[in-house]
């Protein structure tokens, strides 16, 4: 089984336009995700519609797939890199795709490591990363952060901004202590027949009440297998997230 990373890129994000190409201690912030990945796939290539974008890739040497500019989500601009990538007779069938987000230049390689072992069982459709909260029930209530509810066997059971699960005959301040509550961490790998699936289902209702893309997956049947972390990683969401990052770099060596 091969696996291969797809990072999606685009210029046009509402809260920081041009985030990819933000510097980031003298590098781009999409250089550094890509250099990270590249620790763990030998195989990486950037996708993305702005021939900015593509330029600053081949720049630093890396690979890139321009896609198109109507997507509405990082997995549907997967989905199209892939298909080019197939045409090239760079991907088979019975390969594993990695999305790792572009906005998350400390992705550790532990982490991906993570995903790609979820794959060493056969029922994994989808694999996606967790990690403890602590006893931190105010991290736990960010809405911000979803939560993901895990059977015994590891799969997802649900993902939800709300708290869950809800710990009755406890006061609220009691929750962390009393429960395992597992953070959502955006790293996602599909294999490949599925990721075709899955870009084409119409969005669902879960979906769209909670605005996450991956209960549309678990709405129609899809398996979830939750690899664990303890790393902690900064996404860079906006210019605020980039200064915080040039910090969390400094305390750093590399």
């Amino acid at each position: 089984m091969k696996f291969i990373s797809v990072i999606p890129a685009r210029y046009a994000s509402t809260r920081f336009p041009g985030k990819p190409l933000a510097m980031l201690g003298g590098k781009t912030v999409i250089e550094r995700v890509y250099t990270q990945t590249k620790k763990v796939i030998d195989d990486v290539f950037v996708a993305t519609d702005d021939e900015r974008i593509r330029q600053a890739v081949m720049q630093f040497g890396g690979d890139v797939v321009m896609t198109r500019s109507d997507h509405k989500s990082g997995t549907d601009r997967i989905e199209e890199a892939v298909e080019i990538l197939e045409s090239r007779l760079l991907l088979s069938p019975s390969d594993v795709v990695i999305n790792v987000q572009g906005d998350e230049p400390f992705i550790q390689p532990s982490q991906i490591e993570a995903v790609m072992k979820c794959f060493e069982d056969n029922n994994t459709q989808i694999a996606t990363l967790g990690k403890p909260f602590g006893n931190d029930i105010t991290a736990v209530e960010n809405p911000n952060s979803p939560k993901i509810a895990v059977s015994r066997q590891g799969y997802a059971l649900y993902f939800s901004r709300s708290v869950i699960p809800f710990c009755r005959g406890k006061e609220r301040k009691e929750w962390a202590d009393s429960f395992p509550y597992l953070k959502h961490i955006g790293l996602y790998a599909y294999r490949r027949a599925v990721l075709g699936e899955v870009t084409r289902l119409p969005q669902s209702p879960l979906e769209i009440a909670e605005s996450l893309e991956q209960l549309r997956w678990l709405e129609n049947g899809y398996k979830i297998k939750v690899g664990l972390t303890d790393v902690e990683t900064i996404g860079i969401d906006t210019p605020d997230d980039l200064a915080n990052a040039e910090k969390f770099l400094a305390k750093m060596s590399w």
